[in-house]
């Protein structure tokens, strides 16, 4: 959620775009379609979607997760950066958005790489920890209900192999998170969540002020 990186002012922000973001063609394409959807508000920013990208070839990444696609970015800029055997495991209930997504798969020529399960997220995870795919995951991006993120962490932490990452997005909501007096629900329920990873020895974490925050946790 947010389409730029928390507390920058404009004039920074469009510096760090201006000698940092190398986005292919399609991706910018499909976040100029996003802009014109009445939930763009949920589009990740593409500095975050390049850092991912990076990421999953800093750690050689094969077999990835999206738990909330929305209308595909991040299931994109994913693929893209995979090898050409790799696979994203992307999760949503929105039918919607997601044929946004789907079209722009087939056009950047990905869609091969991208497993697709329309059925609620937790749905998706306990079947693959079913069926026995526990371990075998290298990365995990988390960017759906937020009251609902402690079970989809435990279910990516599950899944994911020693020395894999998770990331999980919206960590700072806004900054809501550090106001005392925003007693929203989601509000809450994210300043819970950041409170349970910095107790959570089984994983390394950093928070970071990158997009509306993005919190990386390596599993041990």
């Amino acid at each position: 959620m947010g389409k730029a990186s928390i507390g920058l002012d404009e004039r920074i922000y469009e510096y760090l775009l201006s000698v940092s973001l190398r986005e292919a063609e399609v991706l910018t394409k499909l976040r100029q379609e996003t802009d014109r959807h009445p939930a763009r508000i949920m589009q990740i920013s593409p500095e975050q979607g390049q850092f991912m990208a990076l990421l999953i070839k800093l750690i050689g990444a094969k077999k990835t997760l999206d738990i909330g696609v929305f209308t595909g970015y991040s299931s994109l800029v994913v693929a893209l950066a995979l090898p050409e055997d790799g696979q994203v495991i992307a999760c949503d209930r929105d039918p919607q958005a997601t044929k946004i997504a789907r079209r722009y798969w087939q056009e950047a020529g990905v869609e091969h790489k991208i497993d697709f399960r329309l059925a609620p997220a937790l749905d998706t995870l306990d079947e693959l920890i079913a069926q026995e795919q526990t371990g075998s995951f290298d990365f995990a991006f988390i960017d759906a209900d937020k009251r609902n993120y402690p079970n989809y962490y435990e279910r990516a932490l599950t899944l994911l192999r020693p020395g894999g990452i998770v990331a999980i997005d919206n960590v700072l909501w806004f900054g809501s998170v550090a106001d005392p007096e925003d007693t929203d629900k989601r509000t809450a329920a994210i300043r819970e969540f950041n409170q349970k990873l910095h107790q959570d020895n089984r994983v390394e974490i950093s928070m970071l002020p990158l997009a509306d925050g993005l919190t990386l946790a390596l599993k041990r």
